[in-house]
């Protein structure tokens, strides 16, 4: 099955379980804009209430993944889908949302596992739009940069939560404070980066470990594994996980997964799971970054 969505800042394509965003803003670099933030929400509910993607990868184009910010457009007020971001994202706490936040939260919100294949230019939002994926896999020439000091912003994307849990809090104030380019290797030594590959082999490795997952795993379980880890990131004790991780084992060794999972590992053979994401996903624990009822 595949399904395709050609939006203004970004492709959709969905082959064979796994969903392949594409930015296709290349003579710009994927420079971002709140078309795009409009964009990858409409992309990833897309593939959220699709039982047919179990993946989602997110790629760039022209050699960048994201280098940041359209700041022409931002300096002439001009960032685009004014009235389309604003009915979609509202206010919180009597200001415009930060359409990085919205773009970001739209991600760390996902039923589905996604993978980052990272290359080239990722710089501020092309940064921090990164960081609520679950895996990245990041080119040997590629440079983050949260240089956010360095045009007179703050960090934003939800970044300032994000990024000192990917990272050691240490490390995340000091990329922050300084605003300097960080290269592939210190992406990798610091936990920002999963794997580092030659420039040319970042989609196709992303790729194979989504075909891994997809192929391999229970939707099912990846899905509430996911949430289990994000939301388990805002618990304030480890009991909280105890409750969900009990929840979801409840579920999981009375469902029809669990007599696939078992068979096809005694049979030596690919499993063929019967449960799908979100048609079968039980409500047994609580979906990351929901919005608090007081903000």
């Amino acid at each position: 099955m595949s399904e395709s969505l050609r939006l203004a800042n970004l492709d959709y394509d969905v082959e064979d379980h796994i969903a392949l965003v594409r930015f296709n803003r290349p003579d710009q670099r994927n420079t971002f804009s709140k078309q795009m933030a409009v964009d990858i929400d409409a992309a990833m509910s897309a593939a959220d209430v699709d039982d047919a993607v179990r993946v989602v990868v997110f790629a760039g184009s022209g050699g960048h993944f994201c280098a940041g910010a359209d700041l022409e457009a931002a300096m002439s007020g001009q960032l685009g889908a004014g009235d389309t971001f604003d009915d979609l994202a509202g206010d919180i706490t009597g200001v415009e949302r930060d359409s990085g936040g919205f773009a970001a939260l739209s991600i760390a919100q996902s039923r589905k596992p996604v993978i980052g294949a990272i290359e080239g230019s990722a710089v501020g939002i092309g940064a921090t739009l990164t960081l609520p994926m679950d895996v990245r896999v990041v080119g040997e020439s590629t440079r983050y940069g949260f240089v956010f000091n360095r045009r007179a912003l703050v960090p934003e994307a939800a970044s300032s939560w994000f990024l000192p849990r990917v990272v050691s809090p240490g490390k995340a104030m000091e990329w922050v404070l300084t605003g300097r380019l960080i290269g592939s290797a210190e992406a990798l030594s610091a936990g920002l980066a999963n794997h580092v590959v030659a420039d040319d082999e970042v989609v196709t490795t992303a790729l194979g470990i989504a075909r891994e997952i997809a192929d391999r795993t229970s939707p099912v379980s990846a899905s509430l594994a996911r949430q289990m880890i994000w939301h388990g990131l805002e618990a304030s004790s480890p009991w909280q996980a105890h409750a969900a991780e009990s929840r979801a084992l409840a579920e999981r060794f009375a469902s029809a997964d669990l007599a696939e999972g078992i068979s096809s590992f005694f049979d030596k053979r690919d499993p063929a799971f019967p449960m799908t994401v979100p048609s079968d996903l039980p409500d047994v624990v609580d979906r990351p970054a929901q919005r608090p009822a007081d903000l």
